[in-house]
């Protein structure tokens, strides 16, 4: 059961809305449409899986929704914020108060340990070190590795580093989970665990977005919504996550 201090998003609130979202890329004269006109509402405790083949838009769109990226056309809501045309500051503000993510790779500091991984956005947050450790415990906690804390990622298996990853996605309160292809570098065992992790996150209230390209791992989300060319060519419920 989750506790007060990591609390998720109310399912009554629409946490994403894009609309003719676009963005271009130019090289020299070529110009890349790498999103051409997305339209997407995500209400809060959705379970989303973005889909798509290479080259689709799906991780532009990911680094947009994320604020890692700016549209270059359409407007974008996140969380009630007006983030379209936010300076590099107020994304990056932004993306630290609304946006835990998730990465294939894990990302983790090989010389720190899994308490102090967890503990790395609240001390950018300026958070003091009693407040962070309870924080990172207690997200740990929820993870399944209360008794990792003090191991380092090359004391772990790859289940438990993404564990960790996803920890420290959980310690800000995000308004959403955002997760790059998860599973990408787990054997299919480890990847089952981390995709029921996931379903216990979203039972517990939690709003998560998932972009892969893994069949299996779509099939946990509640909807999946496909990419083509940079555009939506299908949103709709997903009758073995409903």
């Amino acid at each position: 059961m989750l506790s007060h201090d990591i609390s998720p998003q109310s399912d009554s609130v629409e946490v994403i809305r894009l609309e003719d979202v676009r963005r271009r890329y130019t090289m020299g004269l070529t110009h890349v449409d790498a999103l051409a006109g997305v339209d997407l509402l995500v209400q809060g405790n959705e379970y989303l899986a973005i889909m798509g083949a290479s080259g689709s838009g799906k991780s532009t769109l990911m680094n947009v929704i994320g604020c890692l990226d700016t549209p270059t056309g359409g407007e974008y809501w996140l969380n009630g914020q007006h983030v379209s045309h936010m300076s590099d500051r107020e994304l990056a503000g932004a993306r630290n108060r609304e946006i835990g993510f998730v990465f294939q790779m894990f990302n983790l500091l090989p010389r720190h340990t899994a308490l102090a991984n967890v503990e790395v956005p609240l001390v950018y947050a300026g958070m003091k070190k009693k407040e962070r450790d309870e924080r990172a415990k207690h997200a740990l906690e929820i993870v399944g590795l209360s008794d990792r804390t003090m191991h380092r990622p090359s004391e772990m298996s790859g289940g438990q580093r993404q564990r960790v990853a996803i920890a420290r996605a959980l310690v800000t309160e995000p308004s959403i989970l955002l997760a790059d292809e998860p599973t990408g570098n787990l054997d299919s065992t480890t990847s089952r665990d981390i995709m029921v992790l996931f379903d216990d996150l979203h039972a517990a209230g939690h709003t998560l977005i998932v972009v892969t390209h893994e069949h299996y791992v779509a099939e946990h989300a509640k909807r999946v919504i496909w990419l083509s060319d940079g555009k939506v060519i299908s949103d709709s419920m997903n009758g073995a996550g409903a």
